[in-house]
């Protein structure tokens, strides 16, 4: 292999979009990159072709769109990159999590097959799919009673994001689509199998998603308490699990004709967006917290010691790199969050003021929020507006914004909500460090990192500096990092991310004056977390039951 003109592709399967970056091996440098854009988007008004409507909190996806990915983003990315199919050696994946689909036996999704398209338990679950927060609330429940000794690593709580919850979702909800399903799969491993024609299941999305803990699944008693018919379930997930940077196979003929590559090439087990945007960013060793930071916002670190923190998306052994426990902590909502506001409570004036400035609505209400002092605006935000996912780990929680008046103008409202999704992270932090898991480094990732008000606000908020990857791709390159550990153009992730992952230390720093002053909005912060979501003595679920007569009305 020359390794100077070796190269690699990474693939990003985003919420709304997948891009394909290729990358050389010898340094990580991208050398072409595209995007395609989802046809059938986030369905979550009614099925495609359909007149069959979807509830609240629902969130589908279309697996044509993931292939459409392959057979166009990839192929537009290597003639970006003036690169020849033969001087790539390998290709890697990545997948927003927890996105999963029931299939056939020989991976074919339910959705897929004759006379099943009008089903909505047969299309892919996306992440964002909360509506199986009623069954999560029982598996939690189930599992303490039980004292599961598995609930403590995912601090506590599964999410109704995961596996489980919407697995019993189905089960629950259309028990003959269920008997249907041979195989429940992330759309991580999924995709792998379209490229190399064989099953493969990740460490990462089996234990972070799947409760997969000290190798087994969780027992079938504890199954037949949750339903008798929940039972065998674990049966449509065992399959052998495959480490990080491992090879999952080669191309086959259909996948090379679809991307454009070399029949065999190497194909790496498949991985989720965030975790693999650690390597990208050259933080894999321990205490090197990235926040991948887009819609919403993944939490990942490696650790050299195991603990039991509140409100995780679960440690897992070798979930991020082999050798060490990997955490995870998140937000359902952050980005989508200030598009939202954008969306649907911004006046007319304030976007042709923005049109005339040359500026999107984000930029100029940005630039009307940086002018302001911390705390001018009088307001405090809980950024739930998707839910809590750590550390509360409840998505039937809803946003909340204190302190309007008539005074209250668009930018306020900006500046506080974007605070708000700042104290999230700080709680996130918080809750490592008080369980003796110390952050070392805050590394930021994601599409957020063009607004640089954003970043400053986080360094102020958290009182620590703020490092930044260095790609623009980042899930990208983290997959291609991957790929080139597959094809053995390095021995192991840590020496690979150092070779071709990117970062700026310190890129922000805290003013002293400001972090001052965002203490005490974050004391606000905090007592409104917990008088709201904490379910403790004192405080109130006045959340729970909004959401229960929107859901009964809806129906």
């Amino acid at each position: 292999m020359n390794v100077n003109r070796a190269c690699v592709v990474g693939v990003d399967f985003g919420t709304l979009s997948g891009r394909a970056v290729v990358v050389r091996v010898a340094d990580g440098r991208q050398l072409g990159t595209a995007v395609h854009a989802y046809s059938h988007g986030v369905i979550e008004d009614r099925l495609p072709g359909s007149e069959v409507r979807l509830g609240p909190s629902w969130a589908l996806q279309s697996p044509s769109d993931w292939v459409d990915v392959l057979r166009n983003a990839v192929p537009e990315a290597l003639a970006a990159a003036g690169v020849s199919p033969g001087d790539v050696i390998g290709i890697g994946t990545d997948f927003t999590a927890c996105t999963v689909l029931p299939t056939l036996a020989d991976g074919t999704p339910l959705c897929d097959v004759d006379g099943l398209a009008d089903r909505p338990h047969a299309w892919p679950k996306l992440w964002k799919h909360h509506a199986a927060q009623a069954q999560a609330d029982r598996i939690n429940a189930v599992a303490a009673e039980r004292n599961e000794a598995w609930l403590p690593r995912y601090g506590g709580k599964i999410s109704s994001e995961w596996e489980f919850a919407k697995a019993l979702q189905l089960l629950e909800e259309d028990p003959e689509l269920y008997e249907r399903t041979e195989r429940w799969i992330e759309a991580a491993d999924w995709i792998i199998w379209q490229l190399t024609g064989q099953e493969s299941r990740n460490v990462c999305t089996a234990g972070y998603k799947g409760i997969h803990q000290d190798g087994q699944y969780p027992s079938r008693d504890y199954l037949a308490a949750l339903h008798p018919g929940f039972v065998d379930f674990t049966a449509k997930l065992e399959h052998p699990l495959s480490g990080l940077g491992a090879v999952a196979g080669g191309l086959t003929a259909q996948a090379a004709a679809w991307t454009g590559l070399a029949e065999g090439t190497t194909v790496a087990v498949g991985n989720v967006d965030a975790h693999v945007t650690a390597a990208a960013a050259d933080a894999v060793r321990p205490g090197q917290l990235v926040a991948i930071m887009g819609t919403s916002t993944c939490h990942v670190m490696s650790s050299e010691q195991p603990a039991n923190v509140p409100g995780m998306c679960g440690v897992v052994w070798e979930g991020i790199v082999p050798g060490l426990w990997g955490y995870e902590a998140g937000q359902s909502g952050v980005g989508d969050i200030f598009g939202w506001f954008v969306d649907s409570a911004v006046p007319p004036a304030y976007v042709a003021e923005a049109e005339r400035r040359g500026q999107t609505v984000h930029e100029y209400l940005t630039t009307l929020a940086e002018a302001q002092p911390v705390g001018r605006h009088g307001l405090v935000a809980l950024d739930w507006h998707n839910g809590n996912r750590s550390v509360l780990v409840d998505h039937d929680l809803s946003g909340v914004i204190v302190g309007q008046t008539l005074a209250t103008r668009p930018e306020d409202t900006y500046r506080a909500l974007i605070e708000a999704t700042a104290f999230g992270t700080r709680t996130i932090v918080e809750a490592f460090e008080s369980s003796g898991v110390p952050v070392g480094e805050f590394v930021a990732a994601g599409g957020l990192l063009k607004n640089k008000f954003l970043l400053q606000t986080y360094a102020d908020v958290l009182r620590r500096p703020i490092s930044v990857i260095g790609a623009d791709q980042g899930p990208a390159l983290g997959s291609a990092i991957h790929a080139a550990v597959a094809a053995k153009a390095y021995p192991d992730i840590t020496t690979a991310a150092a070779a071709m992952g990117h970062r700026t230390e310190a890129a922000y720093l805290p003013d002293a004056d400001r972090a001052d002053r965002y203490d005490q909005l974050f004391a606000i912060y905090h007592e409104l977390h917990d008088h709201f979501g904490a379910q403790a003595p004192g405080s109130t679920d006045v959340l729970h039951r909004l959401r229960t007569i929107r859901n009964e009305v809806a129906r």
